[in-house]
């Protein structure tokens, strides 16, 4: 982590050193851009009285370098928005190290309360995983790594796939900088995706009609021919101006198709431009995984690249967005420049419709792939787990929560070694039982989607994780927190009477009803669980569930997180132990509060 912090740390000295270096070029260009202008109008002022010849030659040898200068210019602040773009991903970066991702999407649209397990797990929102995790820059992406958490992999050769993918990217920080930096700097629409199908399912008009195909070059042609004949052979002059109201009304007469398509189009020039550069950043990457080549191969079209395709897309797009302006009503009179790129927009889209979702889907696809690279390389002292053969298995050693400290994160083991299976928790309020279960649901979560783990070693079996830690009532629905506890274990039991394949995480279940009835539904539960072949680990304050073992030594096994009172103080190891719980530390705190036990 010292090398990480020293890594960041670096990154953001060169990369200041550098924006510093190109605001003193950037003065420069503008000091020499102001002189031009200065002497440009001192020499007119000197020569106005001179012929039209001379003003044109001041103007071109001043005007020139002018323009030169402006565009080299507009590229030098491009270059600065894109250094202070990466070395703010950098800083947030920075922070991330001591857990601070505020600056970075949680994914609150994506809480799901009756999820099997994202509630439970705190996958989406402030402080939450999917935050820590999160980099995506486009809507895509961010929906796709939302799906990937939600759904995380259950066969074993898909995860090792993943793995591999991962531990590629994770190698190449500087790739996944230069991609996000790119796709900040686009700031892509939340509708863009709807406008995109939108536009695949629109029909064309100009590209078929044979008449406009031809008054594209009629419209011009006659241009040439007038201004030859005039000086040729001294038409009269009062025939380019019937040729102007002609051009006009031709080029304005289907205005309505014209402003039809612009509005399927709108405000999408910079987007597709945005998708343009992030995709070439893919394009010019050579990949050695498998799964990222054939990502990337689906970029390529026709011998021709899916940037370079959405390049001329965008620019079709911007030439219509001017269509009003000076510029455009003259070309659009001189060569019917609208319905061109009408027609060449509509041409792009026949020939680009099935490809362009396919472009945009798949970079989604390597938009989150982006990001659980980058949370490999933040966490270089992860471990890639073992993926097993067989229902169930997972073992693992100093398994610790990810989004703790590692100063105060206290790490434990875990053993399941076939089915059924089952860990039962017991231990006073504060222990560590919650944060346990937590800690094992995470990593076995980041196991399932490719990630590496915060654990010292882990063996998984890629099951369904259903978990039941934080079951809420519900006033919408006139709902009990019992009754909407016995939904999520029906839930559980039904999926296992339908053979699915299940890990299972449960915190003090039946807590809703009364002391007698939890321990009695707590036992047929457990001895339901054992019956269809399932496992998981089960917290409880109920001491009773740990008489189970005795009745099932073969299936259940008995651990605790102890409270520790000695000379009346209370302490916590936060270590798992063998056996059942011993002390319990609610009647010791009351009493250090003042309330009479």
């Amino acid at each position: 982590m010292e090398n990480l912090s020293t890594y960041y740390q670096e990154l953001i000295h060169t990369l200041t050193i550098e924006k510093n270096q190109l605001n003193r070029t950037i003065h420069i260009i503008g000091t020499i851009r102001l002189l031009l202008v200065i002497g440009a109008l001192l020499l007119l002022y000197l020569f106005y009285h001179e012929g039209w010849q001379i003003i044109v030659g001041i103007i071109l040898l001043f005007g020139l370098p002018f323009i030169g200068l402006m565009i080299f210019h507009n590229r030098l602040f491009f270059k600065r928005k894109y250094i202070d773009t990466r070395c703010e991903l950098v800083s947030n970066e920075l922070k991330g190290l001591d857990l601070d991702y505020q600056a970075f999407d949680g994914g609150s649209e994506f809480i799901e309360g009756g999820h099997s397990f994202a509630l439970d797990l705190d996958l989406f929102g402030n402080k939450s995983l999917f935050q820590a995790i999160n980099r995506t820059v486009t809507v895509e992406g961010k929906k796709r790594l939302a799906t990937w958490l939600k759904q995380p992999l259950d066969q074993k050769n898909d995860i090792y796939q993943r793995q591999e993918a991962i531990q590629e990217l994770a190698k190449q920080p500087e790739q996944f900088q230069h991609f996000y930096t790119n796709g900040k700097m686009a700031q892509e629409e939340s509708n863009s995706l709807h406008k995109m199908k939108d536009l695949s399912q629109e029909t064309s008009f100009f590209s078929q009609s044979t008449f406009w195909r031809i008054m594209i070059w009629v419209i011009p042609i006659g241009w040439i021919l007038l201004v030859i004949g005039h000086v040729v052979a001294g038409i009269a002059e009062k025939w380019f101006g019937i040729y102007i109201a002609f051009c006009l009304v031709v080029g304005y007469w289907r205005a309505k198709e014209v402003n039809r398509l612009y509005q399927s189009v709108d405000k999408m020039e910079l987007i597709f431009n945005g998708y343009a550069n992030l995709i070439k950043c893919i394009e010019e990457r050579d990949f050695s995984s498998s799964l990222l080549r054939q990502l990337k191969q689906c970029f390529q079209r026709n011998n021709q690249s899916a940037s370079v395709s959405l390049k001329q897309l965008s620019h079709h797009i911007g030439a219509l967005n001017q269509r009003f302006s000076l510029a455009g009503v003259l070309l659009n009179l001189f060569c019917l420049r609208d319905i061109r790129h009408a027609i060449a927009l509509e041409r792009w889209r026949e020939r680009h419709q099935s490809d362009m979702l396919s472009w945009i889907e798949t970079l989604g696809t390597f938009d989150a792939f982006y990001s659980l690279g980058n949370f490999a390389f933040n966490h270089p002292k992860y471990v890639y787990p073992e993926i097993a053969d067989t229902y169930f298995q997972m073992q693992g050693k100093g398994l610790g929560h990810p989004l703790m400290k590692a100063d105060i994160c206290v790490t434990n083991d875990i053993d399941i070694p076939r089915k059924p299976w089952f860990l039962i928790i017991t231990g006073a309020n504060m222990a560590g039982k919650s944060t346990y279960l937590r800690t094992i649901g995470v990593n076995y979560l980041l196991a399932c989607t490719g990630l590496p783990v915060c654990a010292e070693k882990l063996v998984v079996y890629p099951a369904h994780l259903v978990t039941s830690l934080r079951t809420s009532d519900s006033l919408s629905e006139n709902e009990s927190y019992f009754f909407a506890e016995l939904k999520r274990l029906k839930m559980i039991i039904d999926r296992l009477q339908s053979g699915e394949k299940l890990f299972i995480i449960l915190d003090e279940i039946l807590k809703g009803t009364n002391s007698i009835d939890k321990q009695k539904g707590s036992l047929a539960l457990m001895k339901q669980l054992i019956a269809n072949q399932s496992c998981g680990i089960i917290a409880t304050h109920d001491l009773v569930l740990g008489t189970l073992e005795q009745e099932f030594p073969e299936q259940i096994k008995n651990f605790c997180f102890e409270a520790d009172i000695q000379n009346e103080e209370l302490s916590f190891s936060y270590r798992m132990r063998p056996g059942i719980a011993q002390n319990m530390n609610a009647c010791f705190l009351m009493k250090k509060m003042g309330i009479t036990v």
